[in-house]
């Protein structure tokens, strides 16, 4: 996901990019850290703590950039 978001800061546009689909994968991730809270695991909890942060940027810049009438 770091290389879409690097892209879509640089070229400002994300109507390629499915809000839908970004929305499912951060409520997985959020799933995953609840269970490495449960389990009380490390590794777990801050790889999937570090996707969440990287989906909710994508999620900001979907918002930001996406579906914007050029030239209208």
């Amino acid at each position: 996901m770091m290389p879409q978001v690097i892209k879509t800061i640089k070229t400002k546009k994300a109507e390629h990019v499915s809000a839908l689909m970004l929305i499912i994968l951060i409520g997985g991730v959020i799933l995953w850290i609840i269970y490495g809270l449960l389990k009380k695991d490390i590794p777990i909890i801050s790889t999937n703590s570090f996707s969440l942060l990287v989906n909710l940027a994508m999620l900001f810049l979907r918002w930001k950039y996406g579906d914007k009438k050029q030239g209208r």
